[in-house]
């Protein structure tokens, strides 16, 4: 055995990373061999740092080479959280890094809400949301893709984690103030979490990790909806902002694939059924499915494609970048 690929997928939980021999049919994450590392890698001034990702990548690849009897790495995908907005300097070095070090020869850099589209539809038209801590919904016809949201929890991830955690104190606010639209229930639970509303201000703006304590309120929202109806409506405006979401990246012709991802499902009924409804009203002419694999499924679906050259996903220069090197020929999609 020689040829082979390289799938990674870089996000806030850490580096995950497989090698597979080059034919493999990519519907599995684990390839001949796989390796994990705990620690996310670095960003800075430069936005995501190629030197630390390097570092945690180069010794597990030759590791999983020697391992598997893949000599040869011809294409190595890597899928990265923050790629479209923070991706430059991998852009700019990591290519040639890949070529020098493991003389690949195509390199694909592809957004993590990329990846997570591809894993959970494969190269098919449709829309993806994934809803968790925060919300993006990825899309596209094969022609170009559409993204909606993703702008985090100060300026938008509506309908995601932080925003229905926020939204649920906002009502508990309100009934401490005495204000229209407060819930007790939801300030009862607000101060059994966190102690007095009044001071909450001061223990979270503060902070840092503001989306994932925000968003640790929201299952309180859950747990007060059956007897709570501004519990209930917040839950309710959420699944319209995931349908909205949806609807402004899923593809309007034909049977487009629609699935939803991500741990905010585990909240069950109360969000799941009026999200149902509302992507139901918004999207009829959608098929609804369940995901078939995570972002590193899509990462090594796509390694597997583009290693065949039967790779059909339009390119984007922030969200699907493929290089050839040396001379950095740029893909493009194919001819239509």
């Amino acid at each position: 055995m020689t040829g082979g690929f390289l799938a990674v997928d870089s996000g806030g939980s850490g580096l995950r990373v497989v090698v597979g021999a080059a034919g493999g049919d990519g519907r599995g994450p684990d390839g001949l061999g796989r390796r994990a590392s705990r620690e996310p890698v670095r960003t800075g001034a430069r936005g995501i740092d190629p030197g630390h990702l390097l570092a945690q990548l180069l010794p597990m690849a030759r590791e999983l080479t020697a391992e598997t009897g893949v000599t040869r790495l011809g294409t190595v995908v890597v899928g990265a959280a923050g790629l479209a907005t923070l991706g430059d300097a991998l852009r700019a070095e990591l290519p040639g890094a890949l070529a020098r070090e493991l003389g690949v020869r195509t390199v694909a850099l592809v957004a993590d809400a990329v990846t997570a589209y591809v894993g959970a539809l494969g190269p098919r038209p449709g829309a993806v949301v994934a809803a968790g801590t925060g919300l993006i919904a990825t899309g596209t016809d094969l022609i170009r893709w559409r993204r909606a949201d993703g702008w985090g929890h100060l300026l938008g991830d509506c309908g995601g984690g932080a925003w229905i955690g926020r939204a649920g104190l906002e009502a508990a606010l309100r009934a401490h103030d005495g204000r229209p639209g407060g819930s007790a229930l939801l300030l009862a639970r607000a101060e059994e979490r966190f102690g007095p509303v009044a001071e909450l201000p001061g223990q979270l703006y503060p902070r840092t990790d503001r989306p994932a304590v925000l968003a640790s309120f929201a299952p309180e929202v859950v747990a007060c909806a059956a007897g709570d109806p501004v519990a209930a409506d917040v839950l309710r405006a959420a699944a319209r902002h995931l349908a909205d979401s949806a609807a402004a990246v899923c593809p309007s012709g034909g049977e487009p694939r629609l699935a939803v991802t991500g741990g905010l499902l585990k909240m069950g009924d109360p969000l799941v059924v009026p999200l149902e409804e509302e992507l139901a009203k918004r999207l009829p002419h959608a098929r609804r499915t369940t995901a078939e694999g995570d972002p590193l499924h899509g990462s090594v679906r796509i390694a597997t494609d583009l290693a065949a050259g039967s790779l059909v996903l339009p390119s984007d220069d922030k969200l699907l970048w493929v290089t050839t090197v040396p001379g950095g020929r740029q893909f493009g999609p194919p001819a239509r």
